[in-house]
C-alpha cells in the first residue's frame, strides 16, 4: 500500500505519436518518475524522453508568466517584462482584429508544432478550430517535412492516407516493410509490436540510408542511396510484375489498371471518346476473351469477368477524333518499371540487384504485407512521386485494408472538433501557396514555411501580417534561417506560445507560458496503432498542478477564442463541455473515464476490404475519381505532373549539379536523435549526457580520406554555409554519404553543457545551410534527407 505521501497516477505520455501508456509517480506533490504500463495498449515500453518527463516539468528555465516585448526585433535582447494573462490576451485579441478587419483574416497564419513529434497532439484541433473560425486558410505545421507523404501524396493513389491512417497491421503481417522509418526512434509503440512480430516468423525488409534501429535484424536491409527511393520502389514492383508476383484480381477490379490510355494526350479513353452520347465517368478496357473494347463505370470493372480484361498490350480504337492506339495502364506502369530494372537500379540506388530480387520475392511470398513510410522519403525533392512509387508498389500486393495488410481500424467514434465547416470555401481559397502548388500541401489548408516566408517578405500572393505560434519553433525546425528571420522581423505581430524561449519566440511581441502536458487533462482518442488501440479513450489527469501562471495550450485556445469575440464556437468557454460534445458518440461519459483513469475499451470492430462493401447497389470503392486505386493519376496529368510517379534524380546530389560536386561531393541526409522532441529538451539533463554533443556520421573511409577522427569537431558545408559539429564513425553507411541532426541550440547549464548560435557558422543548426529553391514541386518538401555536402576538419 502507497503511503500517503506518494500516489500513482495512470497517464500517457504525448510527447510524440507512440503516446506511450504510463503511470507516474508524485512524492511529496512532487513528479518524480514516469514508468511504462503495460495494461495500456501502447504501454510496453517508455523512451529516454518519457521517463525525463519529471525533469521537464521541473526545469529552472520554464517560461512562467506571460510575456511583452519592449524592444524592437533587431534588438539582441527583447527586453521583455512581465504581464497579465488579461493583458497578454486583450493585446493579442485586439491586434489581430485590427489586422483582420485591414487586410482580411488571411493575413494571419497560425502554426504549431508537428503533433508527430510534440504533445501539441493535445490541441492540435483546437487550434484548426481557432483558425478557421477566425477567417484564416494557413496552418504552418511543417506538413511538408512530417506528414506530406503518408497522409496527402498517398491520396493521389488511394483517395485516403495510406500509410498515415491505414496502419500496418502488425500482429497478423507475414511481412512488414519500413520505409525511411525506424519506428525505435519515431514510434516506440509499433518498435514493440514489431519485435512481436518478427518473433512469431513475420519477415522483415528495411529501406534506410543507415543501418539502424530494426535494419540490424531486418531479412533484407536495402541502403538506398538518399533521396533516389522511387527508383528503388519501381525497381521492385518491375520484378513482381515481371514474375507475376502481383496480386491479379486486385489490380484488374480495384485499380485502373485495365483503363486504356490514349496514345495522343496521355488521357484515360472514355465512353465519351467513342460516341457523342457517350458517359464521361465510364471507362474503357480491352476484353482478350472477345477482342473488343469492355466500357464500364467503376462497378462494371469490379463485375466484370475474371481475367477478361487486357493488363498489358496496344489496341488501335475508333474515337470521335480518330483511330488512337492505346494501352493499358498497367502495361505503361510496367514500361516505366523496365526503365529500373534492378542492374539498372543499382548504378541508380546503390542497392544490388540481387537484393532488389530478393526484396520483391518476400513481399510477394511472405503476404499478408504491412507497411509504413515516414519522413526518410517525405523531405526529398521528389516526396510526391516517391510516395506514389511505394503505394503503388504496395498495391501490387493487393493487400490494402486486408487482415494483415494496412488496415483503417475501427476507432472510438467521435464528433469532429477542428471546425472545418467553420472556414468558407471563398477563404480556403486563400491559403499561401495555393497558387504556386495547386495540388501541394495548400490545398489541405497546411501551408509551408516556404509559403510563410514568401508573403511575409515578398507579399506574395498577399502579405502575411499576423502570426499566432503554438510550440513552433520554425527557425531551427525548417530550412533558410536566415530568411525565416527576417519573415519573423516583417510581421506587424507575432504572439507565440511555448514552454521554453527559444530562438523563434524570441522574434515574437507577445509570448505565453504553456503547462506541460503533464501538468493538464487531455482527451486520447488517438491510440491508433492496432485494433485494439484505436478503440481506447483515456482522459489524462493532471500529474501535478501546472507551474506559475503556465496555462495549457486548449486552455489559451478557448481563452483567446473568448477575447477574439468566438467563444460561441467554443462552447463559451467550457472545456468540459467540448469534450462532452466531442465524445457524443462514443456512447463514454466524462465521469466514466474520470473514474477509469487508466482508460476505456469501447466496444468497436474493424471490418477488412471496406472498399468491397457495396453501398446503394454498388460497391464503395476508393475516394479517389476513378473509385479506383490511380496507379495512373489524371489528376496530376491536368496539373503537368507525370501521371506514373517518374523518378527525377535528385535536385542537390552530384549527379544533378556536377558544377557543384567537386566542392561539394558528399550527400548530406540527416536522422533524429533518439534523446529529443527535433529541437526541443536539450536543457534536460538525463538527455544531454546520454548525447551531448551535435554529431555528424561519417563512413570510416571517408573521415580517414578527410584526416577525421571520431570524437573531432568539425565543419558541415553546403553551398549555402557551414556549421559545426563532432564526427561520428559509422561503417553502415555509403563513403559518399553523411549524416547531420537538426535541432541544436540549447544549453544545459546544470552540466555545462553548452548552447549554440543558430545563425552563425560557430553553431550547429543544420537547416542554416538548407535552402528552400531545390523544394518538391508538387508538394513543397525540403530535401533535407539529400542535399550536397563537404564535410572538413
Amino acid at each position: 500500500m502507497l503511503e500517503e505521501d506518494e500516489k500513482t497516477v495512470s497517464t500517457f505520455c504525448p510527447l510524440c505519436v507512440s503516446r506511450c501508456g504510463a503511470k507516474a509517480t508524485v512524492e511529496n506533490g512532487v513528479f518524480t518518475a514516469l514508468a511504462p504500463d503495460p495494461a495500456h495498449p501502447t504501454g510496453r515500453a517508455l523512451c529516454i524522453k518519457g521517463k525525463s518527463a519529471p525533469e521537464l516539468v521541473a526545469h529552472p528555465k520554464r517560461l512562467v508568466t506571460p510575456l511583452k516585448r519592449t524592444r524592437p526585433k533587431t534588438d539582441p535582447d527583447p527586453g521583455w517584462v512581465p504581464i497579465t494573462w488579461d493583458e497578454a490576451l486583450s493585446t493579442t485579441a485586439t491586434r489581430l482584429l485590427e489586422l483582420a478587419r485591414a487586410h482580411g483574416p488571411e493575413c494571419v497564419v497560425f502554426s504549431a508544432a508537428s503533433p508527430s513529434t510534440s504533445a501539441i497532439s493535445d490541441a492540435v484541433d483546437w487550434i484548426q478550430r481557432l483558425r478557421r473560425a477566425f477567417g484564416s486558410p494557413n496552418l504552418c505545421v511543417s506538413m511538408e517535412l512530417c506528414g506530406w507523404g503518408r497522409y496527402f501524396a498517398s491520396m493521389f493513389t488511394y483517395g485516403a492516407p495510406v500509410p498515415g491512417a491505414f496502419m500496418p497491421d502488425l500482429e497478423h503481417a507475414g511481412c512488414i516493410l519500413y520505409w525511411g522509418y525506424n519506428p525505435s526512434i519515431a514510434r516506440l509503440a509499433h518498435a514493440t509490436d514489431t519485435a512481436r512480430a518478427v518473433a512469431r516468423g513475420a519477415k522483415l525488409i528495411v529501406v534506410d540510408p543507415r543501418q539502424a534501429g530494426f535494419a540490424k535484424k531486418a531479412d533484407e536491409w536495402l541502403r538506398v542511396r538518399p533521396g533516389t527511393d522511387n527508383a528503388l520502389a519501381l525497381s521492385i514492383a518491375g520484378v513482381m510484375i515481371e514474375r507475376g508476383w502481383f496480386d491479379r484480381d486486385f489490380v484488374t477490379r480495384w485499380t485502373n489498371g485495365p483503363f486504356l490510355v490514349r496514345s495522343d494526350d496521355g488521357r484515360l479513353l472514355r465512353e465519351s471518346d467513342l460516341m457523342a452520347a457517350g458517359d464521361r465517368d465510364k471507362y474503357v478496357a480491352w476484353n482478350e476473351a472477345l477482342q473488343q473494347p469492355f466500357v464500364g463505370d467503376a462497378a462494371a470493372f469490379v463485375a466484370a469477368e475474371p481475367g477478361s480484361l487486357a493488363l498489358s498490350g496496344e489496341m488501335e480504337l475508333p474515337t470521335l477524333s480518330g483511330t488512337v492506339k492505346c494501352r493499358p495502364v498497367f502495361q505503361l506502369l510496367g514500361e516505366l518499371c523496365r526503365k529500373h530494372a534492378p542492374r539498372s537500379a543499382e548504378t541508380t540506388t546503390g542497392v544490388g540487384a540481387d537484393q532488389i530480387e530478393r526484396a520483391a520475392r518476400l513481399l510477394w511470398e511472405s503476404r499478408p504485407v504491412a507497411f509504413y513510410a515516414w519522413s526518410g522519403v517525405e523531405q526529398q525533392s521528389n516526396a510526391t512521386q516517391t510516395a506514389r512509387a511505394i503505394g503503388i508498389l504496395y498495391a501490387l500486393t493487393g493487400n490494402i485494408d486486408a487482415r494483415g495488410g494496412n488496415v483503417l481500424f475501427a476507432s472510438v467514434p467521435r464528433n469532429a472538433t477542428d471546425g472545418f465547416n467553420l472556414l468558407p470555401d471563398a477563404q480556403r481559397a486563400k491559403a499561401l501557396g495555393l497558387e504556386r502548388r495547386p495540388l501541394g500541401a495548400s490545398r489541405f489548408e497546411f501551408i509551408t514555411t516556404d509559403d510563410l516566408y514568401t508573403a511575409a517578405l515578398d507579399g506574395k500572393p498577399y502579405r502575411a501580417r499576423g502570426l499566432v505560434g503554438f510550440g513552433a519553433n520554425l527557425l531551427l525546425a525548417n530550412a533558410d534561417t536566415l530568411r525565416g528571420r527576417n519573415a519573423l522581423r516583417a510581421l506587424d505581430f507575432y504572439v507565440h506560445a511555448d514552454l521554453f524561449m527559444n530562438p523563434t519566440a524570441e522574434m515574437a511581441d507577445i509570448v505565453l507560458p504553456v503547462a506541460s502536458a503533464f501538468e493538464t487533462e487531455a482527451l486520447g482518442m488517438a491510440f491508433e496503432i492496432n485494433a485494439g488501440a484505436a478503440s481506447f479513450v483515456q482522459l489524462r489527469a493532471p500529474v501535478v498542478e501546472p507551474r506559475g501562471q503556465a496555462r495549457s495550450d486548449t486552455r489559451i485556445i478557448f481563452d483567446l477564442a473568448q477575447h477574439l469575440g468566438l467563444a460561441h464556437h467554443f462552447w463559451d468557454g467550457d472545456i468540459e463541455a467540448a469534450y462532452r460534445y466531442q465524445l457524443e458518440p462514443s456512447g463514454v461519459s466524462l465521469e466514466q473515464l474520470r473514474s477509469e483513469p487508466s482508460g476505456l475499451r469501447v466496444p468497436v470492430e474493424t471490418q477488412h476490404q471496406k472498399y468491397a462493401r457495396v453501398t446503394n447497389g454498388a460497391p464503395r470503392g476508393f475516394p479517389t475519381p476513378t473509385r479506383k486505386v490511380e496507379l495512373y493519376s489524371e489528376l496530376l496529368l491536368d496539373h503537368g505532373y507525370a501521371p506514373l510517379p517518374e523518378f527525377v534524380e535528385p535536385l542537390m546530389s552530384p549527379r544533378s549539379r556536377p558544377d557543384l560536386a567537386a566542392r561539394f561531393p558528399l550527400i548530406l541526409t540527416c536522422a533524429k536523435p533518439l534523446q529529443f522532441c527535433e529541437t526541443q529538451h536539450r536543457a534536460l539533463p538525463t538527455l544531454r549526457r546520454s548525447a551531448p554533443d551535435p554529431e555528424v556520421e561519417l563512413h570510416p573511409d571517408a573521415a580517414r580520406d578527410r584526416g577525421i577522427a571520431a570524437g573531432d569537431w568539425v565543419h558541415i558545408e553546403t553551398p549555402h554555409g557551414s556549421v559545426r559539429a563532432r564526427a561520428k564513425l559509422n561503417r553502415s553507411l555509403d563513403p559518399a554519404v553523411v549524416c547531420g541532426q537538426h535541432g541544436w541550440w540549447q544549453a544545459c547549464e546544470e552540466i555545462g553543457a553548452p548552447g549554440y548560435d543558430p545563425f552563425e557558422s560557430t553553431g550547429a543548426n543544420l537547416n542554416l545551410i538548407i535552402r528552400h529553391d531545390t523544394n518538391d514541386p508538387i508538394g513543397g518538401s525540403v530535401p533535407h534527407r539529400a542535399y550536397l555536402c563537404q564535410v572538413r576538419l
